[in-house]
């Protein structure tokens, strides 16, 4: 998995690298002015980067350093950062920019679920993940499918944990919340506790697979 990640943080290098980095950005005039590059303090950066802070240029031009910060580091948002593709329309963008976007998020998806705990910076659960590539305008469906297809220890303790978290008396339905909820989910958690009973983790397939029972 670690090969798939550097593979996939090289493209996003390569896509966006003809992009030239400014060490200072312009700001909006009336309220911020210049604002000097810090990667020191890219978190603040995020925040009104591509609104009130640089062009869409500088977004692109950034966002190489981003995505590799999220994933060696907790000090930036998912949400945050991913929340700028939507508002960047980068789905009108070069095809190569949107396949280097998509290949990192499956290789950083796949990289979460093959870890417990994940060991991806600011992406600490399967949950900060799919909330983030929502923002980025992903579909939940899409990596809910991988979770399926992903039958191992790691990605089944993830699974016990996000049904430990569910809230059974939440009346909205959701897409994450329903494929929880479902028979199958039940029943992958019972032959993943038959499968690690003697595990220090079992109790914990065996407390979610009891949850879903009512």
């Amino acid at each position: 998995m670690e090969n798939e990640l550097t593979t996939a943080l090289a493209g996003v290098r390569d896509a966006f690298g003809r992009y030239p980095r400014r060490a200072v950005l312009d700001g909006c005039p009336h309220c911020r002015g210049s604002v000097l590059v810090d990667e020191h303090d890219l978190f603040s950066l995020t925040i009104s980067l591509g609104n009130t802070v640089g062009s869409r240029a500088d977004v692109k031009a950034l966002l190489p350093v981003l995505l590799e910060r999220l994933l060696g580091s907790d000090d930036l948002e998912p949400t945050i950062v991913l929340g700028k593709l939507p508002r960047q329309e980068w789905r009108t963008w070069p095809r190569v920019e949107q396949e280097a976007v998509d290949a990192y998020l499956d290789a950083v998806w796949r990289s979460l679920l093959a870890d417990h705990p994940a060991r991806l910076g600011s992406f600490s659960d399967p949950a900060t993940f799919l909330d983030a590539a929502s923002a980025a305008g992903k579909r939940v469906e899409r990596f809910l499918d991988v979770w399926d297809a992903t039958l191992t220890s790691s990605a089944d303790r993830h699974l016990a944990e996000m049904v430990a978290r569910l809230n059974f008396a939440k009346p909205k339905p959701s897409v994450l919340g329903d494929w929880l909820r479902r028979a199958e989910t039940r029943e992958r958690l019972h032959r993943a506790w038959e499968r690690d009973y003697d595990a220090p983790w079992a109790d914990g397939l065996a407390q979610a697979y009891d949850l879903l029972r009512h």
